[in-house]
């Protein structure tokens, strides 16, 4: 068998031997020449595609190689110039197959264009995009706002219908899709706008809702579904002011939780200001409940005088002084025994301070009388009630006052006698602090106030003082001096802060402002100063001239020029109200007949002639040689303005001061950035109705810490 075995060489099998080199050469020149060929076929298909986007707004034939295969993709404007480039590229030699993923543009109807947020500053697009914008010149528009390092994803295909101002809604939502985390997703359908997703931050959620407030013109939002975003430290917080106000802080999980929150707050406060400075955010633990949690939180803060219950790292603590001594033990009670699942107890610094001042209220709302604040001892508060319940029959009374020593004496009969001029108004509350009662409230009838203010004092026990600040129909409402004091205090306690390098007011200062205007109508002799604050270290500064912002110069302008016109007015009728006297006392005189002219004047339903001027009345009124006992003071001497009419001479000196204040404030700079914002202040609080000569701007600025500030002024 062996032997049969022979070598595989000689002449018969020798060019075996040479297979294997041969396939090397091949490979080596298969690998060397099929770049070249690919390439060649990639510049011809670019060139073809060149001149078949010819009068398009980009080239719309993308040709790439795959070996000797040809691989046509884009959106062809019609089928003839698909045909056409299609037998331009058969035509080439070379290429072994071509494979055709070109469509037509059409239109699309909706018009649906989407992006998607990816992982770091990547942005997928997809839908429709609009056939009549170049893709390059699409993408442009849209990421003009947006960092460099944003990366575009674009597969829309080019159709038509895209409705009017598309750049700038698909510029506005890739700008917001920025503020959420992968996965959220901006969709224009038509002219509607959709984004959802989970915000990045609190700022960034913020942001969101500030920008949701009003979609690019000829737009509208349809559904926003923007998830909160989730914090590791999520905490809860009520601190009580000590005048009974409330500062809510922390996070809240959604708005309609905020929503609730603020409800129970405001009727924990029991008239005082609420001041929400929550943030939408999750990540409280599963077992807790935001609602349940913010509840007790509150009711603890309904035991304190003043002082913080906080809940931080599970648990609630609590500090501050105590309503007395009784409200102490129901706060130790309650952490011990009524903390919601989830939370627990954690320390407690709470003291108990003689109450000063005494209080308590009795408020009457629209279908309840509700009693707060102290009472003596049990006798007092049965007294009380013995004398509400026959005036309020027909109302619930409501009763949360407490038990605690240092009353002033004679406070029931105070209360008593309070009762019955309470019954007597619309809405309004007796308030007590120590031995000083104050009616406060609406009166349906003005002679019933007028009768209160005389009346109630008196029925007061000795050594008692009573106030009275109830307003009648026709009568604005004034507060006296240590009201208007307290309240300024409470309406200026929150500081007010501008964006850095803007004195645009915020929509936030409007309640503040509108309270403060409000307050300073209704005490006359209130005057407050302005003063702006500065921004803080390193911020850039914006440039001085605000538009949106009143300067010195329009102020002092506009203010001038009130006062001219209020003159002007005024003089006028001094010379018409001294004519019209004159007249009468001629008429009226002893032994003269009254004029023919007079009796016909004097018919009822007379149409009224035009007025004689000043000086023909004054002429005729010496012919006669009459003069009238109850004459007005005499109207300074009149010159004629540029169109003929007599103008006061103080009126022509008040125009000609308002322009010189004009003409040099053109040469002088306009004030800093701390004094333009408190020009923005006294702005709105002048058409809010606060009196020219009641608020005035101060020199100093403030820091940026402290906010806009608001002083008392003599």
């Amino acid at each position: 068998m062996l032997s049969r075995l022979r070598p595989l060489t000689g002449p018969r099998y020798g060019w075996l031997a040479g297979l294997p080199v041969l396939a090397l050469v091949w490979v080596g020149a298969a690998s060397f020449a099929a770049p070249s060929v690919e390439q060649a076929l990639e510049s011809a298909g670019a060139r073809i595609g060149a001149e078949a986007s010819a009068g398009s707004p980009e080239p719309w034939l993308r040709v790439s190689a795959f070996g000797r295969d040809l691989i046509a993709k884009g959106e062809a404007p019609g089928p003839a110039q698909e045909d056409a480039a299609l037998r331009r590229l058969a035509a080439l030699s070379g290429p072994r197959l071509i494979r055709s993923e070109v469509s037509l543009i059409g239109e699309a109807s909706p018009f649906v264009w989407t992006a998607t947020r990816g992982g770091g500053d990547a942005i997928a697009l997809s839908g429709s995009r609009p056939a009549e914008i170049g893709r390059a010149a699409l993408a442009a528009l849209v990421t003009a706002d947006l960092p460099a390092t944003t990366r575009l994803s674009d597969e829309a295909k080019a159709a038509r219908g895209a409705p009017p101002g598309f750049p700038a809604a698909a510029a506005f939502s890739l700008a917001r899709l920025r503020e959420l985390a992968k996965g959220g997703t901006a969709t224009l359908t038509g002219s509607v706008i959709e984004i959802k997703g989970e915000a990045l931050s609190v700022a960034a959620y913020d942001a969101l809702r500030t920008a949701f407030a009003e979609p690019p013109r000829g737009y509208s939002f349809g559904r926003l579904e923007i998830l909160p975003p989730t914090v590791a430290d999520a905490r809860f917080g009520v601190e009580r002011r000590p005048d009974g106000g409330l500062v809510l802080t922390g996070h809240v999980p959604t708005e309609a939780a905020r929503a609730g929150i603020r409800a129970v707050a405001a009727e924990t406060a029991e008239g005082a200001f609420v001041d929400d400075r929550t943030q939408t955010a999750r990540g409280l633990p599963a077992a807790v409940d935001a609602d349940a949690l913010a509840r007790f939180s509150l009711r603890l803060a309904g035991l304190l005088r003043q002082g913080e219950v906080r809940f931080a790292d599970g648990r609630v603590s609590v500090s501050g002084d105590a309503l007395d001594s009784q409200a102490r033990e129901e706060i130790a009670g309650l952490l011990r025994d009524a903390r919601p699942a989830g939370v627990g107890a954690g320390s407690v610094a709470v003291g108990a301070s003689p109450l000063s001042p005494y209080k308590v209220a009795i408020r009457r709302e629209a279908d309840a009388v509700v009693l707060t604040g102290h009472l003596p001892d049990a006798a007092a508060r049965e007294r009380l009630l013995a004398a509400l319940r026959p005036r309020f029959f027909r109302e619930r009374i409501v009763d949360r006052t407490r038990l605690a020593e240092g009353a002033p004496a004679g406070l029931a009969e105070a209360l008593e006698a309070a009762v019955p001029s309470l019954a007597t108004l619309a809405s309004g509350e007796v308030a007590v602090a120590d031995s000083v009662l104050t009616l406060s409230g609406e009166s349906l009838y003005r002679q019933s106030a007028q009768r209160l203010t005389d009346s109630l004092p008196r029925a007061l026990p000795p050594a008692w003082t009573g106030r009275v600040t109830v307003q009648a129909p026709g009568a604005p409402s004034q507060s006296d001096a240590e009201t208007c004091r307290s309240r300024f205090a409470s309406e200026t306690a929150r500081p007010l802060v501008f964006e850095p390098g803007s004195a645009l007011l915020k929509t936030g200062f409007y309640p503040q402002l509108d309270a403060l205007a409000a307050l300073v109508k209704a005490c006359p002799g209130l005057r407050i100063a302005v003063s702006g604050h500065v921004d803080p270290p390193g911020t850039k500064p914006k440039p001085a001239t605000d538009p949106a912002v009143p300067q010195t110069a329009s102020i002092a302008k506009n203010a001038a020029s009130k006062n001219a016109a209020a003159r002007n007015g005024a003089a006028k009728s001094a010379v018409a109200k001294n004519t019209v006297t004159k007249s009468v006392a001629k008429d009226a005189a002893p032994g003269k007949a009254p004029a023919p002219n007079a009796s016909k004047d004097a018919k009822p339903g007379a149409k009224p002639g035009p007025s004689k001027k000043p000086e023909t009345a004054a002429k005729a009124a010496a012919a006669h040689g009459t003069v009238a006992t109850n004459a007005v003071a005499p109207v300074p001497p009149a010159t004629t303005d540029g169109a003929g009419t007599a103008a006061p001479a103080e009126d022509k000196a008040e125009t000609k001061a308002a322009a010189t204040v004009a003409s040099s404030d053109l040469a002088a700079p306009e004030p800093d950035l701390a004094r333009q914002r408190a020009l923005a202040i006294l702005d709105y609080l002048l058409a809010a109705g606060v009196p020219l000569d009641r608020i005035v701007v101060g020199e100093a600025s403030r820091p940026a810490a402290l906010g806009i500030g608001f002083e008392p002024r003599p």
